[in-house]
């Protein structure tokens, strides 16, 4: 999947993030570069992937995130057979 979107643009996208010093820096590109919608989807997924490392189930975390089923399938997957994303942000937040 990562070869599907590395191109000349995704590649600034990915420098710019990395450039990011401060949470503050971060809330600010993300407000420039997304909608507010975007954000919470993203924000919402990252939850999800962290409540099914716990052992929630898939009911729950709809509940709690108002995700569907499928979203949450799909960040499932993603979890288990992705490009391990999830897991090494959600790993390195732990610290």
């Amino acid at each position: 999947m990562i070869e599907k979107v590395k191109n000349e643009q995704t590649e600034k996208l990915c420098k710019a993030l990395v450039s990011l010093k401060t949470i503050e820096e971060c809330y600010r590109l993300l407000d420039d570069l997304c909608t507010l919608s975007e954000i919470t989807e993203m924000s919402k997924r990252l939850t999800a992937a962290e409540m099914l490392r716990e052992g929630i189930t898939y009911n729950e975390i709809a509940e709690k995130t108002g995700l569907s089923t499928a979203t949450i399938t799909r960040v499932n997957r993603s979890l288990r057979f992705g490009s391990d994303g999830y897991n090494m942000v959600l790993d390195r937040l732990q610290r």
